[in-house]
């Protein structure tokens, strides 16, 4: 007899059976993304305060920065940096050295993932490479200020990995960590806010 083949699903609180090798669309909730983001830690969890800094708190900076940056960009754009890393809900935040040497096969499940939630919400499957360089761009603004604010890093190291930012862009925001079950109810408020106004 053949060898059975492994699980390749994982079961979600919403009661869904994600198909990591397939994910279709009918499968994804923001209550399951939301609360797997809450719950996920950015640099490994080696951040300042009594709370990890989550993925979801990440997005909904990413989001800010992207609206502060392009005011007039249309909502889908919007929901588009919300959801910028939604794949991490199923397969966490791995540091950019670990993805690494983990290889290709990382990036391709971020892929078949992403697609999935871009359609469930009625995003293209892939975004047009000008949106992906402006998201990726307010997504450097955020981990300069998650490097210096609460990762331990000087200026001029963040400025060596993150590129240097423009003040005015970030003056009046600062990363406050808190606890997860906030967070997680702040991204699904969010995501409800951009959805509404598509």
């Amino acid at each position: 007899m053949p060898p059975k083949p492994a699980r390749a699903w994982q079961r979600m609180l919403s009661g869904r059976r994600l198909d990591l090798l397939d994910p279709t669309p009918v499968d994804i909730e923001i209550e399951d993304i939301a609360h797997g983001l809450a719950f996920v830690a950015r640099w490994n969890g080696q951040t300042k305060g009594d709370f990890a800094y989550s993925v979801a708190e990440h997005s909904l900076l990413v989001e800010s920065l992207f609206t502060r940056l392009y005011p007039k960009a249309p909502v889908k754009w919007r929901l588009a940096a919300l959801l910028h890393d939604a794949p991490e809900y199923v397969i966490g935040d791995m540091i950019s050295p670990v993805k690494a040497a983990v290889g290709p096969g990382y990036e391709d499940l971020d892929q078949r993932l992403t697609t999935a939630i871009h359609v469930r919400f009625g995003l293209p499957a892939a975004l047009p490479k000008t949106i992906k360089s402006k998201i990726k761009r307010a997504d450097k603004i955020s981990a300069w200020m998650e490097a210096v604010q609460i990762a331990g890093f000087s200026e001029t190291e963040a400025n060596k990995f993150f590129g240097r930012i423009d003040p005015q862009i970030t003056s009046d925001l600062s990363i406050d960590l808190r606890p997860p079950v906030e967070v997680r109810r702040d991204f699904v408020s969010r995501h409800a806010e951009l959805l509404a106004q598509l």
